[in-house]
């Protein structure tokens, strides 16, 4: 049972691989928005760039575990 909830999370595929970069990335750039908004100047921008910065190298893990797996 817990084997068959356990496949549900399991990313099989590049569209799968995608949607999930996305999604991270979307929220990457939602919480550099309110990085920008609490810390105004360079200490913000400097947050903000980390985000998306953090959301390419997992999807670049992410891709390549696809790959491998294929």
């Amino acid at each position: 049972m817990w084997s068959r909830i356990a496949r549900l999370f399991v990313i099989k595929t590049k569209f799968e691989a995608f949607l999930v970069i996305f999604s991270l990335g979307t929220g990457a750039i939602e919480r550099g928005v309110h990085y920008l908004q609490q810390y105004p100047g360079y200490g913000g921008w400097l947050l903000f760039a980390a985000c998306p910065v953090a959301v390419f190298m997992a999807g670049a893990r992410i891709l390549e575990s696809v790959e491998r797996n294929s």
